[in-house]
């Protein structure tokens, strides 16, 4: 259970955070900058849901992404030292990852085939979709960087889950402009 009755605490002045281990590591650090991009990306979904217009069906998807993102934020905040905790860290499992998977098929099922790159743009809902899902990548970026250190673990099913979140992000933007309008496409070399 978390409690919050007190938002500063001036342990982190000195450029330093604790991990959910209570290890301290430098703000820089790419186990830090990658769970923070996290929250970014769970931010900018924030924002995108104030745009889906009411529909109920992708706002519940994107409600449950946010939540999922809370966990992939404490599953990267407590690494994998293979060391035992006076708890049961929170990590990301294969459930969350199966269920994204069935939510990008039931979204894309209702649009065309592209035949073409797709501008993010369109409905304000797709374009900010659009941002989350370039945010989200940047954060699979770094959780891959941070997998390949030598010395840190981050599982397999978050790094799945980061990866087809993306997807989603991608086709979720398309969904939100079947009835906007339609993609924005790209036409290759239109401005020369």
């Amino acid at each position: 259970m978390v409690v919050l009755n007190r938002i500063y605490t001036r342990t982190g002045d000195d450029g330093d955070t604790a991990l959910g281990t209570g290890e301290r590591r430098p703000k820089f650090d790419l186990r830090v900058e990658a769970y923070g991009t996290v929250d970014e990306t769970n931010a900018t979904l924030g924002m995108a849901r104030l745009h889906t217009g009411g529909d109920a069906n992708l706002d519940a998807m994107l409600a449950r992404i946010q939540n999922d993102l809370f966990d992939l934020g404490a599953d990267l905040c407590t690494p994998d030292k293979g060391e035992k905790l006076a708890y049961e860290p929170l990590r990301i499992v294969q459930t969350q990852v199966d269920r994204l998977e069935k939510e990008i098929d039931e979204l894309n099922a209702s649009l065309a085939p592209l035949r073409s790159f797709v501008l993010p743009g369109g409905a304000p809902a797709a374009a900010a979709l659009h941002l989350s899902r370039t945010i989200s990548r940047r954060a699979e970026r770094l959780m891959v960087a941070l997998s390949r250190t030598e010395g840190e673990v981050v599982s397999a099913p978050a790094l799945q889950y980061v990866n087809r979140l993306s997807d989603f992000l991608f086709v979720a933007s398309r969904y939100a402009n079947l009835n906007a309008g339609g993609d924005v496409l790209w036409t290759p070399g239109k401005n020369r």
